[in-house]
Order: C-alpha cells, then structure tokens, then sequence
C-alpha cells in the first residue's frame, strides 16, 4: 500500500468486508483478459461465499483461473470543499472454490439470507426447497487481507 498513513489492521479491514452493501469481485478471463462483476458477499471466519446460478461467464472464468481480488467499500463521504471523497476499504485475494456439499451450501445460503434478508427468514427453509438444485454457492478462502481508511 502507496499511503501507509492510511493503513488499517485486518480486524479493520475484515469489518469493512462484513458492512460494505456489495463488493466487486476481479477475475481473469480464459483469454487472459481482466473481468469484474458485483457481488453480495458474507463472511465466515477466513472464508467469503456469494451465490450464483449455476452456469455463466462469471464461472468459466473462476473454474479457468480461481485467483479472484475482492474490493470492498465502506462508509463514504463527499468533501467538495477539498475535491475529494473520505472512504473505507478492504482488498482481498483469495480463491474460489465451487461449493458442492448440500450441507455447506445451505449454510452459506443462510449466512447471505442472514445478512440482506433477515427480516424473511421464515420462508429461508420453503425456499431451499425450491431453489437449492438450481442456485450456485462459491466460497473465497481469503489468502490476503489489506484495510485503508481516508478520515470518513
């Protein structure tokens, strides 16, 4: 990291992983061409899992090359007044594995509903039934965290 005064500790930046509204996951193509796409993410210990369906460019790219980096954005504020914009972070590189056990993706699945659909958790188990054969769960083993904070 260029600006060390803006350094933050893993603690920091695994916070910042488990409060940002989405994250944008980078990969490489099997072309060897970069490609990002938006997630919703959650996190469990060293691991992050977001859901899928189950095929798609997203996955021939992770099933070619596994290496993924995770941007994460926290808490932002304008400041015009100085040109330029207070914010939070956290860069992560792991890999990506397909999840295949039904009990683990069901775990995962919970974990995400947990966390952007809590307030429906009453019909988490009658939609697995209905959905679990057909939605992809992948989880990321976080291989290298970084934080970095900009006064917010």
């Amino acid at each position: 990291m260029r600006r060390k005064d803006r350094e933050q500790t893993k603690e920091f930046a695994l916070k910042v992983a488990d409060n940002c509204d989405y994250a944008v996951m980078s990969m490489v193509d099997p072309d060897g061409n970069p490609y990002c796409v938006p997630l919703s993410i959650v996190r469990e210990g060293e691991n992050l899992y977001f859901h899928c369906a189950l095929e798609g460019y997203k996955l021939e790219c992770l099933r070619n090359n596994n290496n993924v980096c995770i941007s994460c954005v926290g808490r932002t504020k304008n400041v015009p007044e100085e040109f330029t914009t207070e914010f939070e972070s956290a860069i992560i590189r792991g890999k990506a594995f397909e999840v295949i056990e039904k009990e683990e993706k069901i775990h995962a699945l919970k974990l995400i509903c947990l966390r952007y659909a809590k307030s429906n958790m009453a019909n988490f188990d009658s939609a697995i039934e209905q959905s679990l054969t057909r939605t992809g769960i992948w989880k990321i083993e976080i291989e290298d965290i970084t934080g970095k904070a900009k006064t917010v």
